[in-house]
């Protein structure tokens, strides 16, 4: 670690306490960024790292090579030895490093172009109608994550993957053992081994039998072995079904209690697009930041940092810069014509590959939501609704709804 860091104000532990508003970033991550972007920080087990809150830091860090994502990079940062375990065994593509990642990165790119999404909203919008026909039968009061939010997204990275949705009950629990971050490593050892093991047995069968689907394409490749065909779906399935259910729900929540905006968006879809960049800015749900490690000496926001120091972008703080997005970016603002500026997909050559389907699949959840529920309403008190502040995707965990 830089010399530089022994002769600074105390680090600040991480990761920080949320305060009483569940949508703002933990204050002492507030405050960080207002006395400066970078701050000497240390990690649950004592290992000191540095915490990266300015917007134009966080992208110069980000689009820098000589920080790596690789997390077997000596001073990778971890909040937890169940995320070393998660990042360190067998790591997908977006836990290397350029060659190797772009390598893998360009196997499934295609899938998710803007293009092939925007072929896939008709099949998006079915499912999302599909899915409201359950809830609505099932009737009322309804948990709106379990009934609705989960499931959409996972219907959608299982037709895309070719992955039963029978079976996910089994990935959707070995999924959430894997992004909480109290599990323990031999927690995480237990889901990675047993998720991995899925995919290998199903991507074989793919092999065998294949379909029109991701994993089937992979599974036919010769320059993949079978382990890598199965850590590519596994990055694919946790992370496709994982953020997104999470964001569309706590995106319900947010216009639940922004009743005005809900009827506005209603009145006129066509602002929902705009809309859907402010919520991913105001509500950044990878809540914990983006880890890299210093391959080599690097200044960043005036501030050395070492090779073999570890660096924690916190992009909830940088979505809210009052430098980049003005005065009131600590508020929503539908109108807000820049929040596509917003990092909470990540930036740079790592940014994630899911970014468009994420989009559509927001639009199409909120607008036909609002649509078909116009009178959708919390059937309880807010104060009794749990988030997922140790999760590694943030979001809330039922939303009992009534209409």
């Amino acid at each position: 670690m830089s010399a530089v860091l022994t002769q600074l104000a105390p680090p600040l532990r991480l990761p920080a306490a949320y305060g009483g508003c569940p949508f703002t970033p933990p204050p002492a991550y507030t405050e960080a960024a207002r006395t400066g972007a970078v701050t000497r920080s240390v990690l649950p087990d004592g290992t000191p790292c540095w915490l990266v809150t300015g917007y134009r830091e966080v992208r110069s860090v980000l689009a820098d090579a000589r920080f790596s994502a690789d997390a077997r990079t000596p001073g990778f940062p971890f909040l937890s030895p169940g995320q070393r375990q998660l990042a360190t065994s067998r790591p997908s593509f977006i836990r290397l490093d350029d060659p190797e990642h772009a390598r893998l990165r360009r196997m499934v790119t295609r899938d998710f172009l803007v293009r092939r999404v925007e072929e896939l909203r008709p099949a998006i919008r079915r499912i999302v109608d599909d899915a409201l026909d359950e809830l609505i039968t099932k009737g009322q009061p309804a948990d709106l994550v379990r009934d609705f939010t989960l499931p959409v997204p996972s219907l959608v990275i299982c037709l895309m993957l070719g992955v039963p949705y029978a079976d996910r009950d089994l990935f959707q629990s070995l999924s959430r053992t894997l992004l909480d971050n109290t599990a323990t490593d031999g927690e995480v050892a237990d889901a990675h081994r047993s998720l991995m093991g899925y995919l290998e047995g199903l991507a074989a069968r793919k092999a065998r039998e294949p379909g029109d689907d991701i994993l089937s394409r992979l599974a036919a490749r010769d320059d993949l072995t079978p382990g890598q065909v199965a850590s590519l779906g596994f990055m694919l399935l946790v992370t496709g079904h994982e953020s997104t259910a999470n964001m569309s729900a706590i995106s319900v929540l947010t216009l639940l209690r922004n009743p005005a905006l809900a009827a506005r968006l209603l009145a006129d879809p066509a602002l929902m697009p705009t809309a859907v960049e402010e919520l991913l800015r105001h509500v950044t749900i990878i809540h914990l930041g983006l880890a890299r490690a210093a391959k080599e000496d690097v200044e960043v926001g005036g501030v050395t940092i070492a090779a073999g120091d570890g660096v924690i972008c916190m992009l909830s703080t940088a979505n809210r810069d009052e430098e980049v997005f003005g005065p009131t970016a600590g508020t929503l603002d539908p109108d807000r014509r820049d929040a596509r500026r917003h990092l909470s997909f990540g930036f740079g050559v790592h940014q994630c590959l899911g970014h468009a389907l994420a989009r559509v699949e927001l639009e199409v959840i909120l607008t036909t939501l609002l649509r078909r529920l116009p009178n959708l309403r919390l059937a309880t008190g807010e104060t009794a609704l749990t988030y997922g502040t140790s999760d590694l995707v943030y979001g809330v965990r039922e939303l009992p709804v009534t209409w």
